[in-house]
């Protein structure tokens, strides 16, 4: 199946009819289970984003903003590592959003993402979002208590806040920020994999906590919750993308394909140097080359 094909089948565009229970997290569409094959089309998916990063940067109309969103163990840092391996740092900023700070709780919702926004020309990574004010927060009411609402706003929260985001995307979209969202849908019975792989490793038993293991026993509630997020804010101009991601290398290579698809619907292209500015170019070529040595 080619790759355009897969990420049709991966973009939600019919949110109404979204089922998760309909995405398997195990698929592969065709593509190998053996990484050596991929391999090249990973590293040419690479190589493009690299060559459109140095044109996003010198076009500076538009920038791009990919949000990682999934269970723990999902491989939304894996994500970052491999497909951003050929991205310019001085291009890219990315921010992990873990609980928030006491700062942070003292204003809205979307306030500490939007600092983070990134500029013209840039690329931004979300490793998870504000995404996580309508799945962790729903799952667990409790923390609904730390973020000091006005008692009338919580009766319609989850309403009000898919519409806010809604129409903080659609603003993003109007201002030239390409909102690329990106749901790793892993099994639980890979997640379970992942875990024990972790603790079995010394050097990677520092990423497990016991938190992982009673995430794990609200993971039905946490699936409702990702299907209502899909539904309520999958939209034309800021598509979620259901990325199976029991296989990595598959979810990398369709992450890597969405990104290159996104930037090259805008036809970046570099500054065309014309009058004036050409001729003073001209004339600093001609100074150089009469300089001796």
């Amino acid at each position: 199946m080619k790759l355009d094909t897969i990420i049709k089948r991966c973009r939600i565009d019919r949110p109404g009819r979204f089922r998760i229970a309909d995405y398997d997290p195990a698929a592969r569409f065709g593509l190998s289970n053996d990484f050596a094959d991929i391999k090249p089309l990973l590293e040419d998916g690479i190589a493009q984003l690299s060559q459109m990063q140095e044109r996003l940067y010198a076009n500076g109309r538009w920038a791009v903003l990919l949000m990682l969103q999934g269970m723990d163990a999902a491989g939304k840092d894996s994500v970052i590592k491999h497909v951003m391996s050929g991205i310019n740092p001085q291009g890219c900023e990315v921010h992990a959003f873990k609980a928030p700070s006491a700062d942070e709780l003292e204003h809205d919702f979307l306030w500490r993402s939007s600092k983070a926004l990134p500029g013209r020309g840039r690329i931004g990574i979300f490793n998870r979002s504000y995404y996580e004010e309508i799945l962790v927060v729903r799952v667990h009411r409790d923390v609904l208590q730390r973020e000091k609402l006005p008692p009338e706003s919580v009766k319609t929260i989850w309403k009000h806040r898919f519409k806010d985001i809604r129409a903080f995307e659609h603003h993003l979209a109007r201002s030239g920020t390409v909102v690329l969202k990106f749901h790793l849908h892993i099994s639980k019975a890979e997640q379970r994999r992942r875990f024990l792989a972790r603790l079995d490793e010394p050097d990677k038993r520092w990423k497990f906590s016991m938190s992982d293991v009673a995430e794990r026993k609200r993971w039905d509630d946490y699936m409702r919750a990702y299907q209502d997020m899909i539904r309520a804010t999958s939209t034309d101009h800021a598509p979620w993308y259901v990325v199976p991601a029991d296989h990595k290398h598959v979810a990398w290579l369709i992450v890597s394909g969405v990104m290159v698809a996104a930037m090259r619907e805008l036809k970046l292209d570099y500054p065309r140097i014309e009058g004036n500015a050409l001729k003073e170019l001209k004339a600093a070529e001609r100074a150089l080359k009469a300089e001796r040595g």
